[in-house]
């Protein structure tokens, strides 16, 4: 059993009211979740690494539900992401561990997510950021909610840790006006269109 001991769980809320144009009737509301995990993979190679997916999945609901409560519930929900950074004594390979783990428990929980989970994963030390990128839950290519949210932790990870995190955000970014497929339009209903 590979143990990802838990070390540190940060939960970040933004909120932009305004971006240069007029004001939105509401605010582009965004949360993140990031734990920080001893990494068992750290400081050497092991050829099989999919059954550790298995061990982060109760990691990925409970952040799924600290996102949720951190966006005050389910509705309105229409955009996530994830990402994984790596410490430096690990490799990125280590970080795609939470795929499974960290998609699967968001797109499980907020029920007709059928879009893929935009994904990130670098190497990196102490304070080193991850933009996680952000895509419509149902369509990929609703063009109003491509989008970021960037993440930090100031004492993590460490060479033999990984940085999880998982995102949410309700709305299209503000003044989005790019043209493209609109969330109102989806009609395949087949992850893309």
């Amino acid at each position: 059993m590979h143990e990802f001991t838990l070390r540190k769980m940060v939960t970040i809320h933004e909120e932009t009211h305004h971006d240069g144009g007029p004001a939105p009737a509401e605010p582009r509301r965004k949360a993140a979740v990031l734990a920080l995990v001893a990494n068992p993979f750290a400081g050497h190679y092991a050829e099989e690494l999919q059954p550790a997916m298995e061990a982060l999945k109760p990691l990925g609901r409970m952040m799924t539900e600290m996102l949720i409560e951190a966006l005050d519930g389910t509705e309105g929900i229409d955009s996530y992401g994830k990402g994984a950074l790596v410490g430096e004594a690990g490799e990125v390979e280590h970080g795609a561990l939470w795929h499974v783990p960290g998609g699967y428990a968001m797109r499980e929980r907020l029920g007709k997510a059928l879009a893929i989970v935009p994904s990130v994963m670098k190497l990196g030390g102490l304070g080193t950021t991850l933009d996680i990128p952000l895509g419509h839950i149902n369509a990929a290519y609703v063009r109003s909610h491509f989008d970021a949210i960037e993440l930090r932790m100031g004492d993590g990870p460490r060479a033999d840790e990984i940085m999880f995190a998982l995102a949410m955000a309700k709305g299209p970014r503000v003044h989005a006006r790019m043209g493209g497929l609109a969330a109102d339009e989806i009609s395949r209903y087949d992850g893309l269109r």
